[in-house]
């Protein structure tokens, strides 16, 4: 009976489990510390407020969090009684997460208003095996991040397909004598 083919597969196989193993230590040793310390840097360096969070609810699926924080949006829903409830507006966030298998995915969440429209989707941007990410890899993210936000906050026609506005939250205005 000739088996090479399947003793490879099952080499193979043994061999990602290790390697899970292997990511998931290089996480808690040095690369979740390393990213904190980059990302405070960097802020730092180009006096970016930020908030740095670490998600440790679930062992081996962690995330470091590098947010912009929530702030009333300006805007506010008029509601009783000359009662105002302001809109919260989320500056958007770069995540690192590990995965399951022990790598690291790199996303970018989008800024959003609660109860303005719909959020977008996150941005992924890649998924790393850990002794890949690199200090440039690290700028690249920032940068790809502000850049992101930017084209958020600068919301305008000419990409006509953003969606966000009245349309989104109140539907469209009916005109008398057309349908639909």
């Amino acid at each position: 009976m000739e088996l090479f083919s399947l003793k490879r597969k099952v080499e193979l196989y043994k061999e990602v489990l290790a390697n899970t193993e292997h990511y998931r230590e290089r996480w808690k040793s040095d690369l979740k510390p390393m990213i904190v310390n980059l990302l405070q840097a960097m802020a730092k360096e180009v006096d970016l407020k930020v908030k740095l969070e670490e998600k440790v609810q679930m062992e081996n699926l962690e995330a470091v969090v590098m947010s912009l924080g929530t702030t009333k949006s300006g805007m506010f829903q008029k509601l009783e009684n000359g009662i105002e409830m302001p809109l919260i507006r989320h500056g958007g966030s770069l995540i690192y997460q590990q995965l399951f298998n022990g790598k690291v995915i790199v996303m970018i969440q989008y800024p959003f208003i609660e109860n303005y429209g719909q959020p977008r989707q996150p941005k992924t941007v890649a998924i790393y095996r850990p002794e890949e990410l690199k200090e440039p890899y690290f700028i690249r993210h920032f940068e790809e991040f502000v850049h992101e936000i930017t084209s958020w906050e600068d919301f305008d026609d000419e990409e006509p397909t953003k969606r966000i506005g009245f349309e989104m939250n109140f539907g469209k205005p009916k005109i008398e004598g057309q349908e639909g």
